[in-house]
């Protein structure tokens, strides 16, 4: 009788090309995601005089370097030579290569992991790797999908192939479904909370149960996406009906006969009932409130109704250091209630939660309502932007008195223009909260659409249930 599977498994098995006596596989990429810093890669191919084996099964995006605003006028509207520099190389890069670029004067063009599963590029059953370490995203439409650096890109360009060491194997069990007037990134915040940052270290995450099976495609991309932050290899989920409808009909999707055959692949990928895991949590998604961070990792998360926490209650020496750390960084005394801490800025948009749902629940918190303080939406891709303004959403954020900008990276990052300015602070719905990340001394308090859409409109940081009566 043949061992019960998990999806990791069957997809790993199914890719194997060669296996070395230490245990590592060689696996086929299906596909290669590329952004403006993948230039080393190409560098590479050019100083070893190698050729790109499958330009058809790579794909480029413009989105960490681009600026959201003068994007009439292409590249002409960039200042800073350096970030110009940046999106002309991903753009000579792929016109030299013959490999697909999202890039400037695309209607397409935006952050790579909103554009991958938009464009149908990414399948169920696949195995993506991608210039980018929250290519974990992918893994909401049951894709084994993981970052990978410069090196590692010149390889899959060369040979469409890596050396890996199977991974570990954890279930995070999802027992119900989350409450009204609560997000899958209140979901994600919780699960790295409990686990810790480096509590998936080693391992792939496949998050299964009422909860998930509950949630859109759109909501297990912002889970997936955030993986990354627990230690984990890699996030995802196996593939259902909601799955199958979300990509039938993209552009990159099969087709015809091909979609039949495809589809009859894609129902064998689900975890077995039986399949065993190295690691399983069980998460009661009901119980979760609102969710923010208050520190400068993701794992430095509470409750909106709750309080900064005193390190002096922690028994860890080096947490209890971490956590002193980041509260100097912070700005923030032990004791503080989270409702009470005034905001500087806001930040919506990122592969995190730029998405049409994303944005429809911003919206809808803004609406009638006006900023207290300079707020940013800035939509994951041009055809989201473009799905936005047909429903009227940017009307919704310009009547609050929101910026409504073009699609990119943004202020996730802060190497685009896009940045805080030294001790600023700020509601962010991107996925990392770490010192500097959104700009040198920028303080970044995560939090789902509807968290900062409604820091938005008070100034401070808010539980949105007292904008909205839900919970």
């Amino acid at each position: 009788m043949p061992r019960a599977r998990t999806i990791i498994d069957k997809i790993w098995d199914s890719h194997v090309v060669a296996r070395r006596d230490d245990g590592e596989c060689l696996l086929y990429i299906d596909r290669l995601l590329l952004q403006e810093n993948s230039f080393h890669g190409f560098d590479k191919i050019r100083r070893e005089d190698r050729t790109i084996r499958n330009p058809g099964q790579a794909f480029a995006f413009s989105d960490h370097y681009v600026p959201t605003v003068g994007r009439e006028q292409g590249l002409d509207g960039i200042a800073d030579p350096e970030i110009r520099n940046m999106v002309e190389l991903i753009e000579s890069d792929s016109r030299d290569n013959d490999i697909t670029l999202f890039g400037l004067g695309d209607i397409r063009q935006g952050i790579l992991h909103v554009v991958g599963p938009e464009q149908g590029i990414t399948q169920p059953g696949l195995v993506i790797a991608g210039a980018d370490s929250h290519t974990s995203t992918h893994g909401a439409l049951g894709t084994y999908a993981f970052g990978v650096g410069s090196s590692e890109v010149a390889h899959v360009l060369a040979v469409q192939g890596l050396w890996r060491a199977r991974p570990k194997t954890m279930r995070v069990l999802v027992e119900t479904p989350l409450s009204d007037g609560i997000s899958s990134k209140d979901l994600i915040l919780a699960i790295i909370g409990r686990i810790g940052a480096g509590g998936a270290v080693g391992h792939v995450i496949e998050y299964a149960g009422p909860g998930i099976a509950a949630l859109s495609v759109e909501q297990r991309m912002t889970v997936c996406n955030m993986s990354i932050e627990a230690g984990a290899r890699a996030g995802l989920i196996s593939p259902d009906d909601k799955v199958c409808e979300y990509v039938k009909g993209r552009p990159y999707a099969p087709s015809g006969e091909l979609w039949d055959k495809a589809l009859a692949y894609w129902r064998t990928l689900a975890s077995d009932a039986d399949a065993s895991y190295d690691r399983e949590v069980r998460i009661a998604a009901s119980e979760i409130p609102p969710m923010v961070t208050w520190g400068t990792n993701p794992e430095q998360v509470a409750a909106v109704t709750g309080t900064v926490p005193d390190p002096a209650a922690e028994s860890d020496p080096g947490r209890r250091t971490r956590m002193e750390r980041a509260l100097a960084y912070m700005a923030l005394e032990p004791g503080t209630e989270l409702r009470s801490i005034r905001l500087d800025r806001v930040f919506i948009g990122s592969c995190t939660n730029s998405r049409i749902e994303d944005l429809r629940i911003a919206a809808a918190v803004a609406k009638g309502r006006t900023a207290q303080v300079p707020t940013m939406v800035v939509p994951g891709s041009g055809l989201i932007r473009q799905q936005a303004e047909e429903e009227g959403l940017h009307e919704t954020f310009l009547a609050a008195g929101f910026e409504w900008r073009s699609p990119g990276c943004s202020m996730c990052v802060g190497i685009n223009g896009d940045m805080l300015n030294p001790g600023e602070r700020c509601a962010s719905t991107s996925n990392r909260n770490f010192e500097g990340r959104q700009g040198p001394g920028g303080r970044t308090h995560l939090m789902s659409p509807a968290m900062a859409a409604a820091a938005a409109v008070t100034g401070r940081i808010t539980d949105v249930r007292e904008l909205t009566g839900e919970g």
